[in-house]
């Protein structure tokens, strides 16, 4: 190539190179719906770290009027945009059409772009104040376990392709007090966690593999079944050895232990990380909400000198009323696992919201965080 053609083309790829790197901007203006609390707080979430990676509740859209909201943003010419609008987590997104889980917003930034939103509802809002229950669920009454005093329903949580793709089996996520994660007329105070709503949207997002989630209802025992007493061990044997095969063999699950994972809030809490210590065979991973951490659980985790447990953890608490008592147990607890080799990051994962209450709302807010650490993408 001579010397002339080269002096000529490299400009030419340099202005070239200029003009794909042009930013672009975009105004994203959200219209809100009458319905919207006096106090919100919009939320912009999206596919980049300038809007949060996914998370629901980090960058604040600026409010204009009662009604209006705004917030800019500054990509590459080209970029692929997705985003939502949420008031600060999955479960009260953005709605722009009733009745439905609306997809991702999406747009090519070509050029500067006003985008403007008009949600019709927020994902919380239903003729039930709890809202209502999401995709297909199946009822298993009056189960039965040897050293339980109470039969007990299950209910089963079916993801969006189950029935479509026949082909496909799936990971199962066991949670406790099952009565109070997908419908609010048998949640504890009308309002559940919202597990379908939140899974539903992050298996659309494609952030999180499509799972089966097991919800078991608790019985007048709660309280012993969810401890290690002979009550618990029983408990913990129904799962196992009753549940977890009958659900293997009516649904199409992937039955291995890296598939399978349990979750739960309070003494839940510690019922999850029961099962998931005690029988690591069968759980890989727990997820631990607002966890009733006692004495006598902190200090068997510190004698155990067998093997290094595989298992996955995740921990987290608020900061209200219940919640300060119950950091104690996390105080404590946590240091423990990380001298038994639990590394945060990796095998484990601690959060900390101080303005959160002991209730289903605040965990239906944070529920995303375990789903993400257990069956991410």
């Amino acid at each position: 190539m001579s010397t002339k053609l080269t002096s000529f083309i490299i400009p030419f790829v340099l202005l070239l190179t200029s003009c794909l790197a042009q930013p672009v901007k975009i105004v994203v203006n959200v219209i809100t719906p009458p319905s919207t609390p006096q106090d919100a707080q919009l939320y912009i979430v999206g596919n980049n770290a300038t809007i949060g990676d996914w998370d629901p509740g980090k960058v604040e859209m600026k409010r204009v009027n009662d009604s209006l909201w705004t917030h800019e943003l500054t990509y590459p010419k080209g970029f692929f945009l997705e985003l939502k609008i949420t008031r600060g987590s999955w479960n009260n997104q953005a709605i722009y059409t009733q009745g439905e889980i609306s997809p991702n917003i999406q747009a090519t930034l070509d050029n500067d772009t006003t985008m403007t939103l008009r949600p019709a509802i927020w994902s919380d809002e239903s003729s039930e104040p709890g809202g209502s229950i999401t995709g297909t669920v199946k009822y298993h009454r009056k189960l039965k376990g040897e050293g339980l005093e109470y039969e007990r329903d299950v209910i089963v949580w079916l993801p969006p392709s189950y029935e479509t793709d026949t082909t496909k089996r799936y990971p199962v996520l066991y949670m406790h007090d099952g009565q109070n994660i997908v419908d609010p007329k048998t949640s504890f105070i009308g309002y559940d966690w919202h597990v379908d709503e939140v899974a539903e949207s992050l298996i659309k997002f494609n952030k999180m593999k499509e799972i089966n989630v097991v919800g078991i209802n608790n019985s007048p025992d709660r309280s012993p079944e969810y401890s290690q007493t002979k009550k618990g061990e029983a408990y913990q044997k129904f799962i196992v050895q009753i549940l977890k095969p009958m659900i293997d063999n009516e649904y199409r699950t992937l039955t291995d232990r890296a598939n399978t994972g349990v979750m739960g809030s309070s003494m839940g809490g510690l019922a999850s990380f029961l099962l998931v210590w005690n029988y690591p065979e069968v759980f890989s991973m727990a997820g631990c909400l607002s966890p009733a951490f006692p004495e006598e659980t902190i200090a068997e985790a510190e004698q155990f000198n067998g093997p290094e447990k595989n298992i996955r953890l995740y921990i987290d608490n608020g900061g209200v009323g219940l919640e300060k008592e119950l950091q104690i147990g996390c105080d404590l607890m946590l240091p423990v696992l990380r001298k038994k080799g639990f590394v945060d990051g990796k095998n484990l994962e601690w959060f900390l919201d101080k303005k959160a209450e002991h209730n289903e709302r605040a965990w239906a807010a944070r529920l995303w965080r375990p789903l993400m650490f257990m069956f991410g993408k």
